[in-house]
């Protein structure tokens, strides 16, 4: 019995181990194009920023380790160009020449490349991906000789990390997005904090503009956008994308869409005897239903595990193998001594879906107030009329990675969103608190799904200022700092005693309450429903309503002097 797995890394070297451990006779040979066949991808950023330290930290296996723990036979540099799928073998190019290798199971995990974009320049010198150790080798050298300027195209999460990095390591650096805003897989009021947070480290951000084209210059080279900015840089980081290696695959008969493979709940492809996996292969969104690839480290092992569990099952192994599940595609980053993460669907995959949500925010610390060290977090979660969780997001200083796992694990687990009020979270005052922000998540989705609690949103403000009374429950001197003109300001301590003003001024209009977070015009919603007048409360408050708007709020809002 031979396996043959074409691609290292994380699916292929996760399949190759995986199938070593249930079938003890069989032959495992791992091609890898490359020298070598596991690398700590996500790690390279890192290591141009001096955080990861030594290089050899960033090859977790090596051929000689794995064939003595597993009995691998791992070859690197050897490049799979051919497979005969009649004859069951696969033609392999090395060093010393080619030839062929006869299979039982073969498994594709080829990875991607980096988007090569169509711009003059691309290919100088001066101009690498982050994609591989050689990569982030350049990079870290260019460093240290003296290199005072870059430029990363594309604002992902692997060039943000990639200009956070080199920002730390003291280079004036440029992020050029294409997209209206830098990480698109976030939502405005989550990305907005990290735009400043990204400001602050030094890093220039030009979003909503492409790279017309890269010209050499006297010293380095000179990124041109397309509305005319000329950008200087020693260096050029492209980071546009990831495009699937599928070219193998398709020569061979496999099926492939939107530009990926296509496979079934277990791997396999359209082929007889050959699986695929990683970051190459098509997923079905759990929530959307979306066909896309997944291009994220958890997804790709568990892939490789359970596609080796399905070829031993097929070759007289164990049991049928467990299908793989769909993805929440959750998926954290870093921006200075910020977080942000999420899990299944955003705004934006939701409308393009045809799915009706609600969205549900709080602003909460991630612990305590009174123990130091207190922090707050912007949580959002996004459910649909029966409470089921679509999706979530978070940034903040700390705790964002808890909430969002919890989250993505009751998704995972089919809790509905009211259900995360019951959980039994950790709690101590330096680590959480009694009614934790997961907690509260909960409780927001009971009240407004049992109508205890109606809603309005940033997005919805200019609707608001036509047609309702906007109702500022803030304190005088919080809305001198920055406030919605000609909002009506009662703070909501003094509600009670003025319900009379409310009404002449609303004459007969809904009311639509805020705050700065979301609690004083929750409790003035049940003051203002308690006396007859229609109203809702403004989901995140004017902290949400600033971070929504991001750069615009100071053409959107008063602000004092």
């Amino acid at each position: 019995m031979r396996i043959v797995v074409v691609g290292g890394v994380g699916g292929g070297m996760s399949c190759a181990a995986r199938v070593r451990r249930q079938m003890e006779d069989a032959e495992v040979i791992v091609l890898e194009k490359g020298p070598d066949v596991s690398v700590a991808t996500c790690g390279l950023p890192y290591f141009v920023g001096g955080e990861i330290a030594e290089e050899s930290a960033l090859t977790v296996q090596t051929p000689a380790k794995l064939k003595a723990w597993l009995n691998l036979d791992v070859r690197t540099n050897h490049e799979a160009i051919r497979i005969d799928v009649d004859r069951r073998a696969v033609l392999v190019r090395n060093e010393a020449g080619e030839e062929w290798l006869e299979y039982d199971a073969l498994v594709l995990s080829p990875g991607g490349d980096a988007v090569r974009l169509p711009i003059p320049g691309i290919d100088r010198p001066e101009v690498r991906t982050l994609r591989s150790i050689d990569d982030a080798r350049f990079l870290k050298t260019a460093v240290a000789a003296g290199a005072k300027r870059a430029v990363v195209i594309g604002a992902g999460f692997i060039g943000v990390e990639a200009a956070e990095n080199l920002a730390e390591a003291g280079l004036d650096v440029a992020l050029v997005e294409g997209a209206p805003h830098i990480l698109m897989p976030f939502d405005q009021e989550i990305v907005h904090p990290l735009r400043v947070e990204m400001r602050r480290l030094g890093v220039s951000l030009h979003e909503g503009v492409s790279v017309a084209a890269i010209h050499e210059a006297d010293a380095g080279v000179i990124v041109e956008l397309g509305d005319g900015t000329q950008i200087p840089a020693d260096v050029v980081v492209s980071s546009a994308g990831v495009r699937a290696n599928i070219e193998l695959a398709e020569s061979a008969g496999i099926e492939c869409e939107n530009g990926a493979f296509t496979v079934d709940q277990h791997g396999r492809t359209n082929i007889p005897g050959i699986w695929a996996i990683g970051d190459a292969v098509n997923s079905v969104h759990a929530v959307t239903g979306g066909v896309r690839p997944v291009q994220l480290a958890g997804p790709a092992n568990r892939g490789g595990r359970l596609a080796a569990d399905d070829i031993a099952a097929s070759f007289g192994g164990m049991n049928e193998a467990r299908p793989m599940p769909q993805p929440l595609a959750t998926a954290i980053v870093r921006v200075g001594k910020l977080m942000a993460a999420a899990t299944g669907a955003n705004r934006a995959m939701l409308d393009g879906a045809g799915i009706d949500y609600r969205a549900l925010h709080v602003m909460a610390n991630n612990h305590v107030g009174y123990f130091p060290g207190a922090v707050q977090m912007s949580l959002v979660v996004y459910v649909d009329a029966n409470g089921e969780i679509l999706g979530a997001q978070g940034v903040g200083e700390d705790g964002i990675d808890r909430r969002i796992d919890v989250i993505a694990t009751a998704m995972r687990g089919g809790l509905l969103v009211e259900d995360l009020m019951d959980l039994d979270l950790c709690y101590a005052p330096p680590f959480g608190a009694a009614k934790d922000a997961v907690n509260l998540l909960g409780m927001i989705g009971e009240n407004v799904a049992n109508g205890f609690l109606e809603l309005w949103y940033p997005w919805q403000l200019e609707e608001m200022r036509q047609k309702a009374l906007i109702l500022d429950v803030r304190t005088p001197a919080e809305a001198a700092e920055v406030h919605i003109e000609g909002a009506l300001v009662i703070p909501h301590t003094q509600l009670r005693e003025r319900m009379d003003e409310v009404r002449e001024a609303a004459q007969g209009r809904f009311v639509a309450i805020h705050c700065r977070s979301g609690m004083r015009s929750y409790l003035s919603h049940r003051m203002l429903k308690a006396a007859g007048i229609p109203s809702a409360s403004l989901s995140a408050g004017m902290l949400g309503l600033e971070a929504y708007l991001g750069d615009s709020a100071r053409e959107v809002l008063v602000y004092g002097e």
